[in-house]
This record gives structure tokens, sequence and C-alpha cells, in this order.
């Protein structure tokens, strides 16, 4: 079980709210308060929530506060609030349901819930689903946040927060360089053209040592041109006219100087202290670019989604979610302490504790979020076109996260931004190294 590639999706970028936390840098800055019990129940016989610290140390706080809140109805179970550290936390949590430790519900890595139900260890979440079309939350759901999650057995999870890839551009930049927002392929390339005779970096990304924003770019590109890296039925497709395009046009962004030679070295600190420190002009990001750099100024900005070459216009987001197992002292206490906690997340966002959007549009019209106009912009233009890794298809699986965890991914993000290959080679070498790691 512990040899399966754990996915980091769901805190890349997650932790860059308010508090401006860098990526991946809240791995190991949770607390916790283990109880030493078993079976999916706290000592006290309340069944365990495992949660990820998605942000500073006041959102763990806050977590533990909602939970230690609850007051169950009926014969229902009070909960008790473990804090899990991102370092090494795939293992944490194999090793505790492999020994019948593990929690009854939790957050946690953005395709575990996958690879959990492929053993045989997730308690599906349709009886919850049943509930949220009763009492108006299933409705409040923005679009395609709750799709994924549907498989042949039932709703492995259910989502809270979704982490987008965003376009972002710095006014000044564009302008200098005299050119208009990209709005598709063309006019990207010609942007960062652009802007690289003006002596900054025509579109920002990297593919350094923990920066995984690269390999979303590259992803997104054969999304938004119809491919991927899936048929509809979730069976390898990366060799296809789709694709090829795509990679040839990223090889041209590379070629044409839009792309900084170093890029495939960029670490997330790189590509910061560039969009800081105004060396860059247009690139893909989270969600909340310039609270995570400290830019108030009000010159980055989110761009509009692309279009692509054949008319498709889409976005990549990663849902984060919350998960039930089946080792758990009561399954309607489980389901009753989600339903619960899903309609607690508004305070996250009212005290903006995560760096990460909401799933409920009623969280999405709170002053506290329409204060921020970037935040709203990315849910009316991204939201509704939004796809995931899963893309062509909907629903994702434990492959997926063999997709977003292996090397296959990062060599093909590497091989586009080093620019040496050609697009066919560079396709063939990723369904090779993807084929030889999934089932």
């Amino acid at each position: 079980m512990t040899s399966t590639p754990f996915t980091r999706r769901g805190f890349l970028g997650a932790a860059a709210g308010a508090a401006a936390v860098p990526l991946l840098a809240s791995c190991g800055s949770s607390t916790s308060s283990s109880s030493g019990s078993s079976g999916g129940a706290a000592a006290s016989g309340a069944i365990k929530f495992w949660d990820m610290p998605w942000g500073a140390q006041a959102y763990s706080d806050a977590s533990k506060k909602v939970t230690e809140a609850y007051v169950p109805e009926g014969k229902n179970l009070k909960a008790a609030w473990q804090g899990i550290q991102w370092n090494n936390f795939y293992q944490t949590f194999a090793s505790a349901i492999a020994s019948k430790t593990g929690p009854a519900v939790s957050t946690g890595g953005g395709f575990q819930a996958y690879q959990f139900a492929e053993q045989g260890a997730i308690a599906m979440a349709d009886d919850v689903v049943a509930t949220m079309k009763t009492n108006g939350m299933f409705d409040d759901l923005l679009p395609g946040v709750l799709e994924g999650f549907k498989t042949k057995d039932g709703y492995v999870a259910l989502p809270w927060q979704t982490d987008m890839r965003v376009y972002w551009y710095r006014k000044s930049l564009l302008e200098k360089a005299g050119v208009a927002v990209p709005t598709d392929w063309p006019s990207l390339l010609e942007a960062g053209k652009a802007l690289k005779k003006i002596g900054v970096i025509g579109f920002c990304t990297g593919s350094g040592a923990g920066n995984f924003l690269g390999n979303h770019w590259a992803v997104s590109m054969l999304i938004n041109n119809g491919g991927g890296v899936w048929t509809p039925e979730g069976d390898i497709d990366v060799v296809n006219d789709r694709n090829q395009e795509a990679v040839e046009f990223m090889l041209e962004m590379v070629s044409a100087g839009a792309i900084d030679p170093g890029a495939v070295g960029f670490t997330t600190d790189n590509m910061d202290a560039q969009w800081k420190n105004s060396k860059t002009g247009y690139g893909m990001f989270g969600a909340y670019l310039p609270q995570r750099v400290g830019d108030t100024s009000g010159d980055i900005v989110a761009a509009p989604p692309l279009t692509g070459p054949n008319g498709d216009k889409t976005a990549l987001q990663f849902v984060n979610n919350i998960m039930m197992y089946k080792n758990t002292p009561d399954q309607a206490s489980s389901e009753a302490f989600v339903i619960y906690y899903l309609q607690q997340l508004k305070g996250y966002w009212q005290q903006a504790l995560v760096g990460g959007l909401p799933v409920f549009k009623s969280i999405t019209e709170l002053p506290e979020f329409t204060k921020d106009p970037n935040a709203v912009q990315i849910v009316k233009d991204y939201s509704p076109i939004a796809k995931t890794f899963a893309a062509r298809g909907t629903a994702s699986t434990a492959n997926t996260a063999v997709l977003d965890g292996g090397q296959a991914l990062n060599k093909f993000a590497q091989s586009i931004l080093t620019g040496k290959t050609d697009a066919k080679t560079i396709l063939n070498d990723f369904a090779t190294g993807l084929k030889a790691a999934v089932k």
C-alpha cells in the first residue's frame, strides 16, 4: 500500500491566502492532538476527524474549534479533531488504515480518496449527497465540483474547496509592451514575444524542485485544445493530433523566447520573485497571486481563460475534498458530521484562512469574498468551464493520482520547457512513462 505514489494536489497553492504562506511550505506546520485510539473512534468514543493544514496555524485552530463545537443530534457521536502534517501524509494515512487506527472522516490529498477506495477503505458518500439534495446544499454547489467524485461504486468524497489554475498579467508591463491581454493562443504568443522585447519574461512558469505549475500548464494546454491524458472512459490516450498541436504550440513559445530558458529549473520561490519584482508580465498561478506575493497595487490582474485553436475554452482545477472511511464506529455519525462541517465552511472565507476557492455559491456572495474583484472574476469566468486532470472524462481514478504524483508528468513538462525534442517524441515518451506506472 505504501508504494502508491502520493498526490500532492490539494495543498499546492492552497496555503497561499491572506497569510501568503508559500506553496508547499505549510506541509509541516500542523499540530497534532492524537488520542491513541483505534477504529475511527477517539478514546472518548467520538469519531476521529483528521484535517490537513490548509493555511497558517489560524486555519488549524479554526478547524479544531469548528469540530469541537459540533453538537450531534440523537444518537450520533461527537467528533474529535486531529491535525496531520503534509510531510509523509500518504504514508501516515496508509499505515493507520492498515492498522485500523485511522480516521472516520478526513481531508487530504486531492486524489487520496480514489486511491483508498480502490483498496476498499472508503465509505461512499451517496447518502450525504442525498441529504444535500433535501437541505439546499446540493443546489448551492458551483458547477463541476461534485461530478468528478462519482465512480461506479458511488461518490468517493465531497468537495469543500477548489484549487484553480488562473492566468494572471501585470497591467503596467502589457501596456509598456504595447499588447492586449491574451484571449487565445495567437495573442498569447504575440504578448510573450512583446514582453520579451522589453526585457521581462513573457510567460512565467517552471518545473524546478517541488514546483508543479509547469506540469499544470502543460496538461491545461492539452485540455484547452480538446485533448488530455485520458479517454472519456479513463484509458491512456496521449498521442493524438490535438495533443500534438498543443505541444507544438508550447514548444513555439519556448523557441520564441516567451518562456525563460531557465524555466525548467524555476521553483515556486523563483516565480514568486518574478511576479513580485515585476520581472514577468503574464503566466499561470493559483487563485490568490497578488496576496501571495504581497502586491496591493492592483497591477496584477486575473486574465480571462484562453480559447484554444479549435474553439475549446477551458480551465484546470483541483477539487479538494472531505472523505469518509469504512473503519468508523458509526457511519451515520460520520455522515452527520460531514454535513455539519460543510455547513461551517463559510467561516474560513469570512476570516480569510484558506487560499482556495469555495465550492458553494453562497460563500462567493459573502462580502468578505466579493471585496476581491479578482476572486469574483475567477469564479465567474473559470469555474463554469473548469475541468480536472480526468479530462476528457469527468471522474478521476487512482490512476489520476499516479499521473499527478509520478515522474512521467514531470518529465513531460520538463521536456517541453527544455525545448530540445519534437512534439511527437515528447508525447510518445510521456505515454510510455505513464503506461509503465498505471495499473
